[in-house]
């Protein structure tokens, strides 16, 4: 492919966010009815063998159910703190298998109403993301851009706030394996496990007292880590204020605003539809870019998620160019993102699905995906 629909940039940027949202997600999957028990089997079913690697230094479970389940009770409280009210600014590093590192700065602020969030780039080109709400904004200081999109962020493991907790128990179990100390933080650690081999699984250390998702891992089929995002430093005594990030996010003296118009539609209005469900992963939102927007961003003019409740996947449409895209599927392994590529409806598209989730998973989506009817 020409072009992978998300640059090495947003890459770092999709990961910090991601990390720095995990902890709603939690609050729906951490319930006690998720619980496996510390005397669960390590390997999921219906899953390859395979358990993640120890958790370093880590403590023992608890002993009983029965405890765990209050504890857990406890997570849940803190981690909606976390995500409701906790302001912090840190430096992270995300690590892939294939040997890709990148390190950023966070700042991230809530009134317990408004949050607002600043990752800068440290390595590679320079670019600075700013979110509050669905505005994004991207810094571009070398072409003196700013990118302006209005979207829901996907890299969060898509909608957050709307998780399904029964979708997400459907194909994942929740166990504490442990505990660590992360960035000088104390740190509970729980594990994610794929109840079949279609998804990954994953491992999360949040923070104690705070809640705050300090460091996850993305496990492949062999319990692998194939990327890991984490923080190298985090303080919580000197943090930004929303109307600080705010001013920042909207000083846009000297540079060009390049705002990209988006629609929200859906898979059936855009014209797609799945013939049939496959691995849990439903439809979600879908964005359409306008001609004019081709003109400024190169981008397929269509997108639609699709998601399990905690994986996703998203689905790019564009009409098909024999000199640009070739004939033959493609496919490309980054760590934890997956990316295939191939010729859809009967020839007429190109269709690449990007996200973390194992290539079979990618190719079944591709498989059953058709002009709705």
């Amino acid at each position: 492919m020409e072009r992978t629909p998300r640059t090495r940039g947003d890459r770092t940027s999709w990961s910090a966010r991601r990390l720095a949202g995990t902890a709603a997600l939690l609050a729906a999957v951490l319930a006690p009815a998720a619980w496996a028990g510390p005397d669960a089997a390590a390997t999921p079913g219906g899953a390859p063998e395979g358990r993640p690697p120890a958790a370093g230094a880590a403590a023992a479970a608890p002993a009983s159910a029965a405890s765990a389940a209050v504890e857990v009770r406890d997570w849940v409280e803190r981690i909606h703190r976390a995500a409701l009210a906790q302001s912090y600014q840190g430096s992270f590093v995300v690590w892939s298998s294939t040997g890709g590192m990148t390190s950023s700065r966070i700042w991230h602020a809530t009134d317990g109403t408004v949050q607002i969030e600043r990752i800068e780039a440290l390595d590679g080109s320079p670019r600075t993301v700013f979110q509050r709400g669905e505005l994004v904004r991207t810094f571009l200081p070398q072409a003196r851009v700013v990118k302006e999109e209005r979207r829901d962020m996907p890299g969060l493991f898509p909608h957050l706030s709307q998780a399904d907790s029964e979708a997400v128990q459907r194909h994942y179990r929740a166990r504490l394996i442990g505990r660590d100390r992360v960035a000088g933080q104390e740190a509970d650690v729980v594990w994610l496990a794929p109840r079949d081999a279609l998804r990954f699984g994953y491992r999360l250390w949040m923070a104690r007292p705070s809640g705050l998702v300090v460091k996850l891992q993305t496990l492949g089929l062999r319990g692998q880590v194939l990327e890991q995002a984490a923080f190298s430093q985090i303080d919580f005594e000197a943090p930004p204020t929303v109307p600080q990030l705010a001013a920042q996010m909207d000083e846009l003296h000297g540079f060009r605003l390049l705002a990209v118009p988006l629609v929200k539609t859906t898979a059936r209005e855009a014209g797609w539809q799945l013939r049939r469900p496959v691995a849990g992963f439903q439809p979600g939102d879908c964005y359409r870019r306008g001609a004019a927007a081709q003109d400024k961003v190169p981008m397929p003019p269509l997108q639609c998620i699709f998601s399990d409740g905690l994986a996703t996947v998203s689905l790019f449409f564009e009409p098909y160019d024999a000199a640009r895209h070739g004939g033959e599927p493609r496919r490309m392994d980054m760590g934890a993102t997956q990316t295939l590529a191939l010729r859809a409806a009967g020839g007429a598209a190109w269709l690449t699905a990007v996200g973390e989730v194992p290539q079979e998973t990618l190719r079944m989506l591709a498989d059953q995906i058709e002009p709705a009817r």
